[in-house]
């Protein structure tokens, strides 16, 4: 398998990347040496499938770990090849929600950032003069274009929203500030012309993480707030720190480890600054005054620790905050389309946002 091959479904949504044999002890589960500090060892164990999920989760728990995460590119065209994978790896699955749920998903510019419009068959009532704003997933780095609409495009399937997914500007050729620029640009264009506590903002992983920095932006800035945001599984501290990123480690499916990308990607997207900056980890942001917010995660997420601290950071500053926590997901499987599970989850996020939309 070549070292830009990619599973398709996991790379849809999530921005897992895989492709190439890792190392023979890291694909057989070993973690790659052992964290300094405090700790204790856990013993090597058999981790079953859970028989308390639906059998298409079931099937999404069992896939073994994603074989790439342990890459970490070397130069700009080596990122850039996989990239251009992901958009490839997408394609296929896009198209397929894209027809099942009989989208409408048109190009379109706001603010000189490139978007795209998505609109559901069959609106729901609770939508009507409401619009939420979409930031994609994958690690600042993967998923230009359409292929980083998908998660818009299952909230317009799934809960009947019209939505605008953002198409924001990534490294290697544009690290931070460039994606939060671009969400802050859109954001500023579109509170400018209809009541801003009737757009709200989402998004999952990076998109997460850039949702949370843009409410920081754009409180900081002067400029009014959304009347809801939803944070799935939200990349929201690059610095490594949590629990679960050591917890959850092997047991990942998806992104498996911060030693693989992951960690390669954070400081491709800092591009230099300090990655506690509170606009690349929210998480060492102020989180006073921010809309009430929607969290999710599951609990293999290697990332569950950084979604239960965004929630609990939202709750000590007095945001109405709610966090909804899946069985066996390893990190954005809610994400997982055709799924049970990812029906009910954006049944529970638009209805959130129908309660807090004026």
């Amino acid at each position: 398998m070549s070292e830009t091959e990619l599973n398709r479904r996991a790379l849809l949504l999530t921005g897992c990347l895989i492709g190439g044999a890792a190392p023979a002890a890291l694909a057989e589960g070993t973690a790659p040496g052992q964290p300094a500090g405090p700790g204790r060892e856990v013993p090597a164990r058999w981790l079953p499938v859970p028989d308390t999920v639906s059998p298409e989760l079931a099937a999404v728990i069992a896939r073994p770990l994603a074989a790439g995460w342990v890459s970490r590119p070397d130069s700009a065209a080596a990122w850039k090849d996989l990239v251009a994978a992901s958009v490839e790896a997408a394609a296929g699955d896009i198209a397929k929600i894209k027809a099942t749920y009989g989208l409408r998903v048109s190009s379109d510019r706001i603010a000189g950032v490139p978007v795209f419009r998505i609109d559901p068959a069959t609106p729901a009532p609770e939508a009507e003069g409401r619009v939420l704003m979409h930031l994609h997933g994958g690690g600042y780095v993967f998923f230009p274009g359409e292929a980083g609409a998908g998660e818009g495009m299952l909230m317009a399937a799934l809960a009947g929203w019209s939505v605008i997914s953002v198409d924001y500007r990534m490294p290697p050729d544009h690290p931070f500030p460039a994606a939060l620029d671009d969400a802050l640009a859109v954001w500023r264009a579109l509170a400018g012309h209809r009541d801003p506590k009737s757009i709200g903002v989402f998004g999952a992983s990076a998109g997460g993480g850039l949702t949370l920095a843009l409410m920081l932006a754009a409180r900081d800035a002067g400029l009014p707030l959304p009347g809801a945001m939803a944070a799935g599984t939200p990349w929201a501290d690059l610095t490594g720190a949590g629990d679960s990123l050591q917890a959850n480690a092997f047991v990942d499916n998806v992104l498996v480890s911060p030693d693989g990308w992951l960690g390669a990607a954070a400081v491709l997207y800092a591009g230099g600054r300090d990655l506690a900056d509170p606009q690349i980890s929210p998480l060492h942001g102020d989180f006073a005054g921010l809309p009430p917010a929607m969290l999710t995660s599951g609990t293999r997420d290697l990332l569950l620790s950084q979604t239960v601290r965004a929630h609990r950071r939202l709750r000590q500053a007095g945001v109405v905050a709610e966090l909804q926590v899946f069985e066996g997901q390893s990190h954005a499987q809610f994400l997982e389309p055709f799924v049970p599970e990812t029906e009910e989850a954006f049944r529970e996020i638009g209805a959130f946002f129908a309660r807090h939309l004026a």
